[in-house]
């Protein structure tokens, strides 16, 4: 007589899987929208601290108007401030909210959108009212000169 597993004790097994599958998956999903929300505000940081050496190393103080292209090398004048220039890991095209800076009073603005609207980093609304949303329910991240 050979030993084997029943219809219902397979069937059992499987339907213990699914259980435990459904429980752990949303689980999963929030954690993946935390760590692309940590690697955004840590992304805004390094351009933050990239843009002060800029800014220092210009002949008069002042930003960059535009941010480089996503994975690209931002320099100037043979200095080297970001080797590969961050993009959002989720956003399509991927740079992150940067108008254009008030190189008068030395002012900009950074922004991103967050996608755990629980983060008590963020901040209601969008970047912008038309250019860059960040859909029902906004959540965003802003940083400024420091």
């Amino acid at each position: 007589m050979k030993k084997a597993f029943t219809l219902i004790e397979l069937l059992v097994v499987i339907a213990i899987i699914g259980s435990l599958s459904a429980l752990f998956l949303p689980n999963f999903m929030a954690v993946r929208e935390k760590a692309r929300d940590t690697q955004r505000k840590f992304d805004l940081k390094q351009i933050q601290k990239a843009f002060e050496l800029y800014k220092q190393d210009q002949p008069t103080e002042e930003y960059p108007t535009a941010l480089p292209e996503v994975n690209s090398n931002f320099s100037s004048g043979g200095n080297v401030y970001m080797s590969k220039f961050p993009g959002d890991p989720n956003r399509t095209p991927s740079n992150y909210y940067y108008p254009v800076p008030d190189n008068v009073n030395l002012t900009y603005t950074l922004c991103a959108c967050l996608e755990n609207k629980a983060d008590p980093d963020g901040t209601s609304g969008n970047c912008d009212d038309v250019s860059y949303t960040c859909g029902t329910n906004p959540k965003k991240y802003v940083v400024n000169q420091p």
